[in-house]
């Protein structure tokens, strides 16, 4: 499966950002899906994953309440919704497919498919 994540851009602190992973090659329902985002200088960090049929849900410390994940098979595509954002959500964010459809990870190595990722930049 190929990933393509879209909808970055500079926001102010305290805006809303809908972040879209498009799937191609095969459908996205035959895998877990996982946002995670990389901030100048730091490791990759896991945001938020979501099983095959969207039942389960798994957030960060960092973006829960303020994050939602979901997904629609039927466009092949993921989203993150992002509200309240701060100036530490700052980063370069990744979605990512895990095989494993029943099961959302955290850990970076737990995903064999990347997307390009998508900048995110609030200014405060």
């Amino acid at each position: 499966v190929q990933l393509q994540a879209s909808g970055g851009g500079l926001v102010q602190a305290g805006d809303s950002l809908t972040l879209s992973c498009t799937a191609s090659g095969r459908p996205l329902e035959g895998y877990s899906l996982g946002w995670f985002r990389q901030a100048p200088g730091k490791e990759r960090e896991f945001v938020a994953g979501i099983n095959w049929n969207g039942y389960i849900t798994y957030y960060g410390e960092s973006v829960k309440g303020r994050f939602t994940i979901s997904r629609d098979n039927a466009k092949n595509t993921g989203y993150l919704q992002m509200a309240r954002l701060k100036p530490e959500d700052t980063a370069v964010y990744y979605c990512a497919a895990n095989s494993e459809t029943w099961i959302v990870r955290p850990g970076v190595r737990e995903y064999g498919y990347w997307g390009q990722g998508t900048l995110v930049t609030v200014s405060s």
